[in-house]
């Protein structure tokens, strides 16, 4: 019944404006004539005049009803109903010359209906501009919510100042915009005033006494980010972001649609389009293990993964906690009551052909290892015994079971490596190359940068050193590295698996290197805590102050995903690794620095090439 009074007094309300616009040909067709006249009306004409006006106004009513502004609601004053109304005018113009040049009454004068129809269409608009003038600042004047500067002057400003301004339960009062474009300093969009630049955010706060800034850019990037929030953070305003319009339902931003400032918007991280397609085809109706699917990453995998519709999927780690949450999270339960739930240790080669002989998996997903760079430094042979010799062994027994697909998760620290880490991982990426050559199946590295979120990532260090009271640890003011949201990383990671030719590493396009202490910044002012130092610890061995996505040696070929390129990696027999016997940290070190050196960086495809 409510919704059916609402229908009604739409009705009524195109109906009310119909009458009104009527009324206002019927008022200039009059208004026309007595200016054609000269001001002085003659009997003779009179007749004429009123019959003219009449139909005129009859005859635009019937025009805007069927194929004009009322046929359908429209809002006041919108760009939709001015074009529906000028064409219905115009119609209605050239039907009311017509009517009279050709009838010719008692002489009257042609010019009329052009004079009429440009005041009927003026009169029409300013009454609809006048209301939506009102209907403004009375909004504006009930309104009590947070001042708010917006922040993009664009579509998306322009409908986020709307619909704060139109929604009476809206807890926010918009009271200055502010754009980059000169063009529209002194604009006025919904009767809000248009300042350019964002030097007069400051100034802006202060004048109008705003709390919030709302960046209404849906596609701004991370500098641009960065820099309003540290600017708002300068003039005491809390941040507030549109997120890009695919997440907005409708695609009609509103006030609920802002959200709080994350990292991951400081970072310039954007949701990453998949080839489903692809990747179903690969995944779908499978067998596939993943290993490490007890940490960050894996589990990630895991959860992506089982969307895809695998026959069986199968979660192996040496970390049982890690694998009950990892089950909680794909399975819905955490019983480990089933094979799909393996517990083993990639070190046990023997361990590992038998789970592989049940499991009889087709697809590999391979991420399990070390990963902490200071305690690799101190003990190199536990990197040797897990990131090398634990590669080895899975892909000794996928090779054994005849995998179809083997996918080794590797680490942007392999290019050019200077660290344990980097060295034990670019020995990982040469060994699945060295199986795409010497066994049938498809062996693909891939390489990606920090990932955000991650077990043991710097956001969980800074995140404890803040909830602490302070300091965060800093190794150096320059260090940057790449930054990556895990779900996005696990994307490409599967995007990647669908791409990727036989022995290549698959290089992600992870965006632009941030610098470390701007992620503690930034955690610290999202922590809303004013009285955290920074303090810096100095690089540690093995640190770079920047990573780099490829060697200096490597050539990188673009894919056929936009943020996919793929490099030839030298090849490593698994023979090298089991011949050796490295029975201390330092002849570790050594071997896998001599054998990530640059005088192995040269492949055989690219040799023979």
């Amino acid at each position: 019944m409510r919704r059916r009074g609402r229908l009604v007094t739409r009705g009524l309300g195109r109906g009310a404006w119909a009458m009104v616009d009527g009324l206002a040909w019927m008022g200039c067709i009059v208004l026309a004539t007595w200016v054609r006249y000269d001001f002085n009306i003659p009997e003779s004409a009179t007749p004429a005049m009123v019959t003219i006006a009449i139909g005129a106004a009859v005859l635009h009513l019937e025009i805007g009803a069927i194929a004009g502004p009322y046929a359908i609601g429209h809002e006041r004053g919108s760009f939709e109903e001015v074009v529906e109304l000028a064409r219905a005018t115009a119609i209605t113009t050239a039907a009311v010359f017509v009517a009279v040049a050709v009838l010719r009454p008692d002489g009257y004068p042609r010019t009329v209906p052009f004079g009429a129809g440009a005041f009927a269409l003026a009169l029409m608009l300013a009454l609809r501009f006048a209301l939506r003038a009102w209907r403004q600042k009375r909004a504006g004047a009930r309104h009590a919510g947070r001042r708010v500067i917006v922040f993009g002057a664009g579509e998306g400003g322009r409908q986020l100042l709307r619909a704060m301004l139109r929604d009476a339960s809206s807890p926010y009062l918009p009271v200055a915009v502010v754009d980059d474009d000169p063009h529209k300093n002194h604009m006025r969009l919904e009767g809000v005033k248009v300042h350019a630049g964002r030097n007069a955010l400051g100034r802006l706060a202060t004048q109008h006494g705003a709390e919030v800034l709302a960046i209404a850019v849906p596609s701004a990037d991370a500098a641009l980010i960065r820099d309003l929030s540290d600017r708002a953070d300068a003039a005491g305003l809390d941040v507030l972001v549109l997120p890009p319009v695919s997440e907005i339902f409708g695609g009609r931003p509103g006030p609920a649609d802002l959200r709080d400032l994350d990292l991951g918007d400081l970072l310039g991280r954007r949701p990453v389009t998949l080839d489903s397609t692809a990747i179903a085809g690969q995944l779908s109706g499978r067998r596939v293990l993943v290993t490490g699917a007890g940490g960050s990453i894996g589990s990630e995998l895991c959860r992506q993964i089982a969307r895809f519709g695998p026959a069986r999927l199968f979660m192996l780690d040496r970390d049982e906690s890690g694998l009950h949450g990892a089950a909680l999270t794909v399975t819905g339960d955490g019983l480990l009551d089933n094979d799909d739930v393996i517990l083993a240790d990639i070190r046990d080669l023997e361990a590992l052909r038998s789970v592989f002989r049940t499991a009889a998996p087709e697809i590999i997903f391979h991420a399990a290892a070390l990963k902490h760079l200071p305690l690799l430094e101190t003990y190199p042979l536990e990197a040797w015994k897990s990131n090398v010799v634990g590669t080895l062994n899975v892909l000794t027994a996928a090779a054994e079971v005849g995998v179809e697909a083997f996918l080794n998760i590797s680490t942007d620290k392999a290019a050019d490596p200077t660290c344990v880490l980097g060295y034990s991982k670019r020995i990982a990426e040469r060994l699945t190359a060295g199986f795409a050559q010497d066994h049938p199946g498809r062996y693909v590295s891939v390489r990606f940068g920090n990932v955000l979120g991650s077990r043991g990532s710097v956001v969980h260090a800074f995140t404890a050193q803040i909830g602490r009271g302070g300091p965060v640890t800093v190794t150096h003011p320059d260090v940057e590295r790449y930054f990556m949201l895990i779900p996005e990383a696990c994307q490409l990671v599967l995007e990647a698996s669908s791409i990727g030719n036989d022995g290549e590493v698959l290089v992600l396009d992870m965006g632009e290197q941030v610098k470390i202490v701007d992620v503690a910044k930034t955690l610290i002012r999202l922590s809303g805590r004013t009285d955290i130092e920074i303090v810096y610890t100095g690089l540690r061995p093995g640190e770079k102050l920047a990573e780099r996505r490829f060697s200096r040696t490597e050539v990188a070929t673009t894919t056929a995903h936009e943020l996919v390129s793929t490099v030839p990696v030298p090849t490593l027999a698994g023979i090298e690794v089991t011949r050796q016997t490295l029975a201390s940290h330092a002849d570790a070190a050594d071997w896998m620095r001599a054998e990530s050196s640059p005088a192995r960086a040269r492949s055989p495809r690219a040799s023979a090439a």
